[in-house]
Order: C-alpha cells, then structure tokens, then sequence
C-alpha cells in the first residue's frame, strides 16, 4: 500500500483496517482515527499527515434483545442504534451524550465507536454507571496493525485485563475500535421530574444530596441556575422565573407516582415543588445529557468539571464570570468561559486543585485546544504509566498523536 500525503483511508472490512494501520506502522506514518468525525473538536488537534475515517464499517452485526447485548461495527451511527433499542424499548442506559451540536455539528451525527472511545456518560450515570460499565467486547487493532479482540458478549466473560475498560476513554490512541458489543437495558415504562423552584447553588446541591440519599431510586439530580433554565425548551422550566433543580424518578408508572410524591413532601421544605411527565420530562433531560444551555454561545470555552458534590457550588464561585449548570447530583460542572485568552484554564485548574477532582476542556478554538492542557494533566507516576500503555499498544506513536497530551 502506498499513499499520498493527506489520504484518508475509508475501510470497509476489518482487514482493510489491518492493512491502513500496519502500512503506517511500516511507514512510520501518523493517523488520525475517526469514526464518523462529529467529535473531532473534542480534545488537542491532531498531529498526523494521513487519516482513517471508519463510517463505512456500519451495520449491527447481533442484537439479541432477551439476552440484552447488542453487536456493531465501530462506525454505526449511534442514533440507528438508538432508534433500533426504541423499537424494542430497551436503551443504553448510560445515556450517551450527543455533543455535536455543541461542537458546531449536526445531531445524531457520531458513532457507536466514537462514543466508546470519548467514554461519553449522562445523566444516568449517577445510577447506571458509565459506558465503561457497559462495554462488554472488542475487537481493535494496535499500533503495531495487529488485531486483537477483548471480552465477550456477557458481563463476566473477561480473564486477564479488561481492555474494553482500557480503551474506553483513551480517544483512539491505543487501538482502532472495529467491532464493539454493549450490554442494554429495559427502557423505564414511565419517567417524571419533580422541579424544585428558587433554590441557591448551595441549597440545590443540598436538596439533589438529600434526594440522592432516599430510598426513591433517583436516576437524575441537576440544577439550572435561573439564566440558563430560561433558555429551555420546556415551557415550564423556561417560565418558571427562577432556578430549577430536577429529580429524575423512573420506572413503572404506579412506583413512579409514588415516589414523585413522597420526594415532593420530604424535599417541600427547600422550596416549592411541581412535577413534569412524559415528554416534558424527556426533553429537559435530553437538554441537560447534551449541555445544550452553551450550544449557542460559541464565543465561549466549555469546561466540564468533577469535583465531589458538595464542592460544586464552590469552585464555580471561585472561578467566577462564568455561567454554569451542574448534573450528576451536583459532581459534575459544565461551565462555560470566555474563549479569549487561556479560556480561563488556569482559574478553572486553580479552583479544581484546592478540592480535588479534574476538569476537561470540551469546546474552545482550535488554536486554544493547541495550547492549553485539555485533560487534567497528570501527575508524573501516571503520566509514566500512560507512556508504558502508548509504548505497549502503538510504540510508534501513530494512532491519534497529541491528541490527549503532548507527545502520545
């Protein structure tokens, strides 16, 4: 195989994968890997002459819905495979953001492989786990342009290390992803939200703990400060006047109702309480899942920041002239910051260091991603241990370089 300078190569089987990445391990030629490129703004820019672009290994290769698994080559678009499980009403219930509109592209855009490889969660996470929770197999191929395969098509189907865990989050640079299996779940028959009204950054943080710690199976905690619920779609958040904290209650419909109810009494003496149903509730949740308050400041970094709960509302106020929403019961930040400048890296970096956690900055120009750090920066045991996992999957450095840090 030869290539000229800037091709892209559009594989369509698994061996033509093979044959793409071990010609630039030959070569010693860089690759960028993507899926279908909807999160190519998503982390530092791209360090390589030629690309692979993996949309053409599509299709759903097993779904078998009583055994709750689902098999997809890499590039599948996520939202056939989403519309796939609706029809039998099951889901990922990880709740896998869609963040292209936030980077400037279409929705519905990415691809099953692409999501696996950014580790993408929402607001399920809190009760579901991560999507590194769900992924059950694998077959990649590393650096060096051999195939390897990794797990199976059930939970506890893993001897030796569970490189799905592994290559969840690592953004490419470690193997190209090919063919992917993910466990599924049930889709919940009824989902409602009790609104608390008016509440502060610290008191919400305290009524989404207190929720939380009940016995009503809470599967979403979030709170809008009162500028960014007014940008909603759900009239009644947009009109509420005010801030918005959302419980996420689901299941069947009677439980449902039950424990909307009893969150509604214990929670009543923060605020005042209301209810959405249905697809009132669907859409805020889909709003939140995928930061949709900041898809229209594009003048603005987005950072996206975890830190323990009950330090939330605190880092934002030491990091200031930003506005900011949090979900995962208060842990996780999205803030957005003026893009000029460092994109308010060094106060975002500050304000997280004193607590303790790690901040990612999503969206910002791509000359900012080139500059500044946009995953937290390790420390120097981690940074080695992440040069010896480089080494050992892609020695030469081709898959993705640069694009998590400097260097790898």
């Amino acid at each position: 195989m030869t290539a000229d300078k800037g091709t892209v190569f559009t594989p369509e089987t698994t061996d033509q994968v093979v044959e793409a990445v071990h010609w630039a391990a030959n070569a010693g030629e860089p690759l960028e890997i993507v899926g279908r490129g909807s999160k190519r703004g998503l982390g530092r820019p791209v360090q390589a002459g030629h690309g692979v672009d993996l949309s053409r290994l599509d299709g759903v290769t097993l779904y078998e819905p009583e055994e709750l698994v689902l098999s997809a080559r890499a590039g599948t678009p996520l939202a056939a495979i989403e519309a796939l499980l609706e029809e039998h009403r099951q889901m990922l219930a990880f709740e896998p953001a869609d963040l292209g509109p936030l980077l400037g592209g279409a929705p519905g855009a990415g691809s099953i492989g692409g999501m696996l490889a950014c580790n993408l969660s929402g607001p399920r996470r809190i009760k579901a786990g991560a999507a590194r929770d769900h992924f059950l197999g694998v077959s990649a191929v590393s650096g060096r342009g051999e195939l390897f395969k990794s797990g199976g098509r059930v939970v506890k189907n893993v001897t030796g290390y569970d490189l799905c865990k592994l290559l969840c989050g690592s953004y490419g640079t470690l193997g190209v992803m090919t063919d992917v299996t993910v466990k599924v779940l049930p889709r919940p028959e009824k989902t409602y939200t009790v609104l608390l009204l008016g509440l502060d950054d610290a008191t919400a943080a305290r009524a989404m703990a207190r929720a939380l710690g009940s016995p009503h199976e809470v599967s979403g905690a979030a709170h809008l400060p009162a500028a960014l619920a007014a940008k909603s779609g759900v009239s009644y958040v947009a009109g509420a006047g005010g801030a918005v904290t959302a419980i996420r209650v689901e299941g069947p419909g009677p439980s449902v109702e039950y424990r909307c109810a009893a969150l509604r009494r214990e929670l009543g003496d923060l605020g005042t309480t209301e209810e959405l149903h249905s697809q009132n509730s669907l859409t805020l949740w889909r709003e939140l899942r995928d930061v949709k308050p900041f898809v229209d400041v594009f003048d603005h970094a987005v950072w996206k920041i975890s830190v323990a709960p009950t330090s939330g509302a605190g880092v934002v106020a030491e990091i200031a002239h930003g506005a900011a929403f949090y979900d995962w019961g208060g842990g996780l930040i999205w803030l957005a910051l003026p893009s000029g400048g460092d994109g308010g890296a060094q106060r975002v970096r500050d304000a997280v260091a004193k607590v303790g956690g790690h901040a990612t900055l999503v969206r910002a120009p791509l000359e900012l991603r080139a500059a500044a750090a946009v995953f937290q920066p390790q420390d120097a045991a981690t940074a080695a241990l992440t040069q010896r996992l480089k080494d050992g999957f892609d020695a030469q450095g081709i898959l993705n370089p640069g694009r998590m840090y400097p260097g790898l």
